[in-house]
């Protein structure tokens, strides 16, 4: 999942989107994976240049278009759930029906036998401002083992990187938020992640050679945790487990 930006994304700029590397995530359950094929339909009928590129990406028919085209293109359901079950690693949505299914997720109908009706939050994507969308995404790939999911504009000011199911929005600022000086001052998270075993994961970037805003310590509450600081300053905090 991604955050749409609009036809002229933020600060009226244009661009193509591209979509750097395309992977698969864990599987949500059949209700979410339906309404993210619904989001990726209005988000192409809204016009969001993003979802040209996740489009193009994953549906060959559409490999040749522009991005302008893409938008102007027919896209159905059917188009949208196919493009949810190639990023999925399927042939086609049937496919990762049958798949979801094998894995004993439960459809809607059946969760509404058990509990009330209520939303559902699909996604928490935290928004990290940067100098260089080109040199954070070599960071997040390079050092945190992310992915990119896409990028937007020429030179880039909007992307996106994921692991796992964790994703982080990129934007561009010529200046940051808040002095840095502040924000080590007051130790300000700009996102929280969690981890199903934290301790392989600090091991993992201090090999990498990571910068530490803090090291892997427990909690008082008895979870485990480290924080990273990007090139930015940026501070993640990753959480899990205590042992």
């Amino acid at each position: 999942m991604f955050s749409a930006v609009g036809r002229n994304g933020p600060q009226g700029r244009t661009g193509n989107a591209r979509l750097l590397q395309s992977t698969t995530r864990p599987m949500p359950n059949l209700e979410n994976l339906k309404k993210q094929a619904k989001l990726y339909l209005r988000w192409h009928r809204e016009g969001h240049y993003p979802v040209a590129a996740q489009i193009r990406a994953a549906l060959p028919r559409f490999q040749h278009l522009t991005d302008q085209a893409v938008l102007e293109h027919s896209f159905k359901l059917s188009d949208a759930q196919e493009l949810i079950a190639r990023k999925a690693g399927f042939e086609n949505w049937e496919a990762l029906l049958r798949g979801v299914r094998a894995k004993g997720v439960h459809t809607m109908q059946e969760i509404h036998a058990e509990t009330p009706s209520k939303p559902t939050l699909l996604a928490a994507e935290p928004q990290l401002f940067v100098a260089d969308i080109t040199a954070s995404c070599d960071f997040y790939t390079q050092k945190l083992g992310f992915k990119v999911a896409f990028t937007y504009g020429e030179p880039a000011f909007y992307g996106q990187v994921f692991r796992d199911g964790a994703s982080l929005n990129l934007r561009h600022l010529d200046e940051s938020q808040m002095k840095a000086v502040l924000r080590a001052k007051e130790d300000l998270l700009s996102a929280s992640i969690t981890v199903d075993d934290v301790k392989p994961l600090f091991l993992e970037f201090q090999a990498a050679g990571v910068a530490f805003a803090q090291t892997l310590k427990t909690e008082p509450w008895g979870a485990r945790t480290f924080i990273v600081r990007d090139p930015d300053g940026n501070l993640l905090l990753f959480a899990g487990r205590g042992q």
